[in-house]
């Protein structure tokens, strides 16, 4: 479980990388910057999501769960 959280997070940055490519800085809400926004924003949450799952699980082998 350890690995597949660094992949899902290596995964969703290279994701978040490639898409910062694609924004067009004077129209961002407009074509195709609007999907690499909502790609950037999707990848962001993910990494936020498998911390907050990281931290859970520490949590719980500490506390005997």
């Amino acid at each position: 479980m350890k690995y597949f959280n660094y992949i899902f997070i290596s995964i969703a940055i290279i994701l978040i990388v490639y898409n910062v490519t694609f924004l067009d800085f004077s129209n961002l809400i407009e074509g195709q910057s609007r999907v690499a926004l909502i790609v950037i924003l999707t990848g962001a949450c993910a990494i936020l999501l498998v911390l907050i799952l990281r931290t859970a699980k520490k949590i719980a082998k500490k506390k005997g769960y």
